[in-house]
């Protein structure tokens, strides 16, 4: 490809995609009613405590929430899955 200029039919798509445009997925009632069950019972506030004298001092909280990391634990459990790897395929 040669260097130069595109011409106007070539322009380049825009990158950005908003969250609120992708779509979502239905989600098996299952787990509905356990979020709303964790929900409920305040599992976020529990984890987030507990987890609170793991946290360093300077940097604070990492960048996932604990209740949201131990949601996914409880997913790899149910679904089976043993790997973070396996989530992706």
């Amino acid at each position: 490809m040669a260097m130069g200029r595109r011409g106007s039919s070539q322009k380049q798509q825009e990158i950005w995609v908003a969250a609120a445009d992708l779509p979502k997925s239905a989600s098996h009632p299952f787990y509905q009613r356990l979020n709303q069950y964790l929900d409920d019972h305040g599992f976020d506030a529990y984890c987030e405590a507990k987890c609170r004298h793991f946290y360093a001092a300077k940097l604070g909280r990492p960048g996932l929430m604990p209740g949201i990391f131990f949601r996914l634990l409880m997913l790899g459990y149910f679904e089976g899955l043993d790997s973070e790897r396996g989530i992706t395929t």
